[in-house]
């Protein structure tokens, strides 16, 4: 008997850890779709910038004149790491965190600088005794150009005054509500493209006063631009990884639920068998 209390007793907790992780998968739905509304909205921005940069890759001449295209040793290097400040989301905060730690090991010799945007992001590296320069707030509903424009000022700052010989940008890219792929972006420094790889250049396209003044206006809000970018898409990524943890979370819950219901009904069978069992023995043994 004291068995089958505890069993019930199980399966109530299960019954509530369910609930919670139903609501949890509900309000990550909609939280999913609202980024997703705001991914789509700065993505013309994103694209325009995108190809603006490209065309100026294209156009460079001169390059050890612009601060953000010299050739220099490379001593150090910065990383902007996005991740959550929450967990529950399955493997998106390793996922992205591996794909950092993976290129840092690579460049063995320089040293990293991280800019850990999400404290998950920032135990990560500080657990493995990772250089973390700076920890930022997470993406989040609450997200902001301000926020990007804070982060994209400070690795400018650190490359222009040679703190830092490259910067690196670490999040993840949605693809899909069940794929969403880390992926690293060389933000500094720009450099053309010399394999012819880059897109047509339009052939009337001139700058006032000139490309490298234009540059050193473009490049900053290119810098903002790409990392908002980034925070709103690996915002989306966190919501949708959230999503399909808790919906499997609660999948698992329901089948542990009919696994120890089965249990219990087999028990309160096998003793009311007994039950029955024994009044017949008796009622045998008076005869």
């Amino acid at each position: 008997m004291a068995n089958m209390k505890a069993i019930k007793k199980r399966i109530s907790s299960v019954n509530n850890t369910k609930k919670i992780m139903k609501a949890m998968d509900l309000v990550s739905a909609s939280k999913l779709q609202k980024a997703k509304a705001q991914l789509d909205d700065i993505r013309p921005l994103y694209d325009n910038m995108q190809l603006v940069m490209d065309g100026i890759k294209s156009c460079m001449g001169g390059e050890d004149e612009i601060d953000f295209a010299r050739a220099r040793e490379v001593k150090s290097a910065a990383y902007i790491v996005l991740s959550s400040d929450r967990g529950l989301c399955g493997g998106y905060n390793t996922n992205v965190a591996k794909e950092a730690l993976t290129r840092i090991n690579e460049n063995s010799g320089v040293e990293e600088k991280i800019i850990a945007v999400g404290s998950k992001g920032w135990e990560y590296f500080k657990r493995r005794g990772k250089n973390v320069v700076e920890k930022c707030a997470g993406p989040s509903e609450a997200t902001t150009y301000a926020n990007a424009e804070y982060i994209g000022n400070k690795v400018a700052e650190m490359y222009t005054s040679g703190e830092a010989d490259e910067v690196y940008l670490v999040y993840t890219h949605f693809e899909t509500v069940l794929s969403h792929v880390p992926g690293i972006v060389k933000l500094l420094p720009i450099k053309a493209d010399s394999d012819g790889s880059g897109p047509p250049v339009v052939a009337s396209m001139t700058y006032d006063p000139d490309i490298n003044t234009f540059i050193s206006y473009a490049v900053p809000m290119y810098l903002n631009t790409t990392v908002f970018g980034a925070m709103i898409e690996s915002m989306v990524c966190e919501q949708a990884s959230r999503m399909t943890s808790m919906d499997a979370a609660t999948r698992n819950a329901s089948e542990i639920i009919d696994d120890l219901t089965l249990e219990y009904n087999r028990k309160r069978q096998n003793m009311i068998t007994q039950e029955i069992t024994e009044i017949v023995s008796g009622a045998n043994a008076l005869q």
